[in-house]
């Protein structure tokens, strides 16, 4: 299904239904509207692997962690071509659109910095206690896998219920990812959108 790019009260309501949008490229207009089956996800519990070089980088490797510092930034590295993926799915209008979830309370990102540089980052869209994640990006190596690993920390520490992460692939495998029925992850988002689960407590 292809709509026009949708504003930001539409494309929450669509994460709470359980969809989430694709644009073609980074000049594209309009997007195409998803929802996988099977859904895939990454534990929240003890599931969740970290191996054991990665866990000494988390420890070790010297970057600065933050939240939420650098959002618009975090899209914009995401929205870059790689040589694995020259075209991106995150239109600039998408991305207006994502930034301005942010501003709203939305969307998060988690960032690794090297002194003043974003060498890492991640970001995704927060309903209730479902966490939707979209895209990350790296300009060191593990740098986006760091941040993944803090975002878990963070997400087990507010208590959320869901990491949802749309399709598998082999860069989430080592984490334990896995695959339900999405007439089951639409049973279990709509019960982690009515919980009173905020990525920050209050003030914060």
């Amino acid at each position: 299904m292809t709509t026009d790019v949708p504003d930001a009260d539409v494309l929450l309501d669509a994460y709470r239904a359980g969809l989430f949008p694709m644009a073609r490229g980074r000049r594209s207009a309009g997007v195409e509207w998803f929802c996988p089956d099977p859904r895939a996800l990454l534990p929240l519990d003890e599931r969740f692997r970290v191996r054991r070089s990665l866990a000494k980088r988390v420890r070790h490797a010297g970057f600065t962690m933050t939240r939420d510092r650098a959002f618009a930034e975090v899209i914009a590295r995401c929205a870059q071509p790689r040589p694995d993926a020259p075209e991106t799915w995150i239109s600039d209008e998408l991305a207006a659109v994502y930034v301005e979830l942010h501003r709203r309370g939305h969307a998060h990102s988690v960032e690794a910095w090297r002194v003043d540089e974003l060498v890492g980052g991640l970001y995704g869209v927060s309903v209730g206690a479902a966490f939707c994640g979209e895209s990350m990006f790296s300009r060191e190596p593990d740098a986006s896998q760091v941040c993944l690993v803090h975002l878990v920390e963070h997400l087990r520490q507010r208590g959320y219920a869901l990491l949802d992460t749309q399709f598998v692939n082999p860069h989430l495998e080592q984490f334990g990812v896995y695959e339900i029925p999405a007439e089951q992850y639409l049973r279990d988002l709509a019960d982690a959108v009515r919980q009173p689960v905020t990525w920050e407590a209050s003030g914060g």
